[in-house]
């Protein structure tokens, strides 16, 4: 049997791995990279929306894909900026 007396023995926090100085530049400069398609995107489905009203069927998967890598860029910024979040620290007392 074991003694339920004593309490279990006590674990020191461990510090979360910090990332790589230079991955975190090497993703932000990928992000803005990513940016530009996205850009364009706006750009000529803004002047095919002004000049006919709607967007031209030859020109809107462009647009589609420019705005989903876009996106992406912005997702990639986002997650290098704000890094990996530390486990949540138990306990069981």
């Amino acid at each position: 049997m074991s003694d339920s007396s004593t309490p279990p023995p006590a674990v020191p926090p461990q510090k979360p791995q910090q990332r790589s100085g230079c991955l975190t530049a090497f993703m932000v400069i990928s992000g803005i990279i990513l940016l530009l398609p996205g850009l364009c995107a706006l750009l000529f489905g803004g002047i095919s929306i002004s000049d006919g009203g709607k967007i031209d069927s030859d020109i809107a998967p462009l647009v589609f894909l420019g705005l989903v890598v876009g996106i992406g860029g912005v997702a990639l910024i986002w997650a290098a900026i704000k890094g990996r979040k530390a486990p949540p620290i138990r306990n069981d007392r």
